[in-house]
């Protein structure tokens, strides 16, 4: 005797998400506590200690490669290397070069402050948190800054184009992608753009 089930109605599902009450509450009210947030926890995050015996490493394609690899591993959809200039005013640390990694975004975190949107920010700041402790570990300084820049820089890597907005807008994913916080560093890279 087989048992026959009906089909399966997942709560979350986001064809129903127009009959849920919480959803527009989920995706736009902004945290009670910002301290509740995942995100200010990792951006409050201190670098680590720079590793004072450098690793042997290969030649910068190939350390480009590896980084990339490691940052597709983590979650990342889109990932660039931009050589910077040193002397610039958005570059403090003078390091000569920036990693740029971008994850797909259903909800755009600037436009849904709730925990719903979230969501790609966090995924994000995962992402570029252990990349530049990856890069501490070898020996080379890595610093985390604010996305202040990240998407001009992201399209000066080769991963889309500006709009008229100044958002990123890629082949992949279109507009639906958020770029994270941009890895400052002197370890040698091949830059894309």
């Amino acid at each position: 005797m087989a048992l026959r089930l009906g089909r399966l109605r997942l709560p979350w599902s986001s064809r129903e998400s127009d009959d849920d009450p919480y959803w527009e509450r989920f995706l736009q009210r902004p945290p009670a506590d910002p301290q509740n947030s995942v995100v200010a926890l990792i951006e409050r995050a201190p670098d680590g200690a720079v590793n004072p015996v450098k690793e042997e490493i290969h030649s910068p394609e190939i350390n480009a490669r590896h980084l990339k690899d490691l940052a597709r591993f983590l979650g990342a959809d889109l990932t660039g290397i931009v050589r910077l200039d040193p002397a610039a005013d958005d570059n403090p640390e003078r390091h000569p070069y920036a990693v740029v990694c971008a994850v797909r975004a259903e909800h755009d975190p600037r436009d849904t402050p709730g925990i719903g949107g979230e969501v790609p920010a966090q995924h994000g700041l995962f992402v570029t948190f252990v990349l530049s402790a990856y890069i501490r570990e070898l020996g080379y300084r890595a610093t985390r800054t604010l996305p202040a820049a990240g998407e001009r820089l992201a399209a000066a890597a080769g991963l889309g184009t500006l709009d008229a907005r100044g958002r990123l807008v890629t082949p992949e994913y279109g507009p639906r992608v958020h770029v994270a916080q941009v890895i400052h560093t002197d370890l040698p890279l091949a830059a894309d753009g």
